[in-house]
């Protein structure tokens, strides 16, 4: 079994199987609409977080929007 370590806002995770951004996304419940994502040091696109593969020692940091008045 191949296990899959990753940094997600620097807390490092651990994983049993292939997984994409999206799949993280969705298990910790992150509403779409309000964060940028930024992956190894890349800003991605929504459509791009599906597509994304999570390897060895990637970097994910979310940056959530906060607004104000």
């Amino acid at each position: 079994m191949t296990k899959i370590s990753f940094f997600l806002n620097q807390q490092q995770y651990t994983v049993n199987k292939s997984i994409t951004v999206l799949d993280i996304l969705t298990y910790l419940n992150y509403n779409m609409a309000l964060f940028v994502l930024e992956y190894n040091k890349k800003i991605i696109s929504k459509a791009e977080f599906s597509k994304t593969s999570i390897k060895s020692n990637d970097c994910i940091e979310i940056i959530t929007i906060v607004g104000g008045g």
